[in-house]
């Protein structure tokens, strides 16, 4: 591998693309500089290359042809080249030699994979972009490497992660923010869709699925409708309930499951946008588990970090 002094870290998942612009110190670890950002993968107009490269021309054009590493959707199959599922159990040190490479006008391109595992119940799971994340966690304090750990990162499709002495056991994914946003725009419980947040109302919506009846879920929804037509929700309290609503039986149905036990938890660590991980914090806290919150970007971009070493280890060991 030639010595390169930047890399481009990219974050593409459904919604977004997130490129950093990252130096690579002497020590091979990585600083981000700069950010940039454009459509997801669902968004895509032209093509994956257009978008990427109009994406990165300034810092082509300021630093030439640069490796570029990326990981989430892109590597699906609506992405733009497929990689394969590591089966868990697995080390997250397996990753780098299972990248997908490639060239694309000059610039040496690898895909992380993703991963999947197959639960008690006989289905499978998958992810594609939060294994880099939780191995960005990792990287915080070597106590991350020994016990059990259960990570949450909510989401579009919110997961969370057993992890058992470094290595991911198995996930389990809930499609809590999909479905807030088909309820919110396709649905007659929310009329007007409001980004104020009312915060007395989302926790009488997570309250409200704690404490309901087994399977009951479908029809607590209508209360978010029956509620506002005798007054007890306004337009904007009501998108709030609802929220509350779906994260509390996310979370329910996660301390509920049979793959791990909640008492034996100590904390459960949560990895994801600010406001959305601390609903997810609160209902967790209403639940009597203690929580510790991770930025999402520092843990993409020690995700980042540990597969280049990764990869610039491999590399050198090859030759």
């Amino acid at each position: 591998m030639t010595a390169c002094n930047y890399i481009i870290a990219v974050d593409w998942g459904t919604s977004h693309l997130r490129a950093f612009l990252c130096q690579v110190n002497a020590d091979k670890t990585l600083t981000s500089k700069e950010e940039a950002n454009s459509l997801g993968v669902n968004k895509v107009v032209d093509s994956f290359e257009k978008t990427l490269l109009d994406c990165i021309e300034p810092w082509v054009k300021q630093h030439g042809k640069l490796p570029i590493y990326m990981m989430g959707q892109i590597g699906s199959s609506i992405g733009w080249k497929e990689t394969e599922y590591l089966p868990c159990p697995t080390k997250l040190g397996n990753i780098p030699s299972k990248c997908t490479n490639f060239v694309c006008a000059g610039h040496q391109i690898s895909i992380v994979p993703g991963l999947s595992c197959r639960l008690k119940n006989d289905n499978y799971d998958v992810m594609r972009g939060e294994e880099l994340q939780v191995l960005g966690w990792l990287q915080l304090s070597p106590e991350n490497f020994s016990n059990t750990h259960l990570v949450c990162l909510p989401g579009t499709h919110t997961k969370w992660v057993l992890i058992n002495n470094g290595s991911i056991e198995l996930f389990k994914t809930a499609m809590t923010g999909e479905l807030f946003d088909l309820l919110t725009n396709h649905s007659i419980l929310i009329k007007k869709n409001h980004a104020v947040f009312d915060e007395v109302s989302f926790q009488k919506g997570a309250d409200f699925t704690l404490k309901s009846e087994l399977g009951s879920f479908t029809h607590g929804l209508f209360s978010v409708r029956s509620k506002q037509l005798f007054g007890e929700l306004n337009d904007s309290q009501a998108y709030s309930y609802l929220s509350g609503l779906l994260i509390g039986s996310d979370v329910r149905a996660a301390m509920n499951a049979e793959e791990w036990q909640s008492a034996d938890l100590s904390e459960v660590t949560i990895i994801g946008a600010p406001h959305l991980s601390q609903q997810f914090s609160q209902v967790l806290n209403m639940h009597g588990i203690k929580t510790n919150i991770c930025k999402v970007t520092d843990m993409t971009l020690l995700g980042f970090n540990a597969v280049y070493q990764q990869i610039v280890a491999l590399s050198s060991s090859n030759h």
